[in-house]
């Protein structure tokens, strides 16, 4: 053999060497390549169930609100009328006092001053008070 022969069989021998250490790294992280998409198969199939049952609640709880938006409109009609309603037993109170209250207090008045009349009449001090004023 030549010496440029066998400086290529080294060089042969080095290249296979190298192929062989780089082989070893490259087969390794294969099996961290199908370990990860192992890893994104299963949280696949994990997270589909999930954005399905999470996709229920988003449901229901927009059904919820909706019925809260309506409740709270209910609510607020129901206000209006309380309002309306005191308002006008207010100005029903304010009615009756006019045409009823005032004139009650005037009788109320009158009948007690009937009464003290009487009651001082029968005690003979209207009599002497009269006969005095002569």
């Amino acid at each position: 053999m030549t010496l440029g022969q066998i400086a290529g069989l080294i060089a042969a021998l080095a290249v296979v060497a190298l192929v062989a250490l780089c082989a070893v790294p490259l087969i390794k992280f294969g099996g961290v390549l199908d370990q990860l998409r192992t890893a994104v198969k299963d949280l696949d199939d994990s997270t589909v169930p999930i954005l399905e049952e999470l996709k229920g609640t988003v449901t229901a709880t927009n059904e919820e609100i909706s019925r809260i938006g309506l409740v709270t409109s209910d609510v607020h009609t129901v206000s209006e009328h309380v309002t309306e309603v005191s308002g006008r037993a207010n100005e029903l109170s304010k009615v009756f006092t006019e045409t009823v209250g005032t004139p009650m207090v005037k009788v109320a008045g009158f009948a007690h001053g009937v009464r003290k009349a009487t009651a001082a009449g029968r005690a003979g001090k209207l009599r002497k008070s009269v006969r005095n004023s002569r």
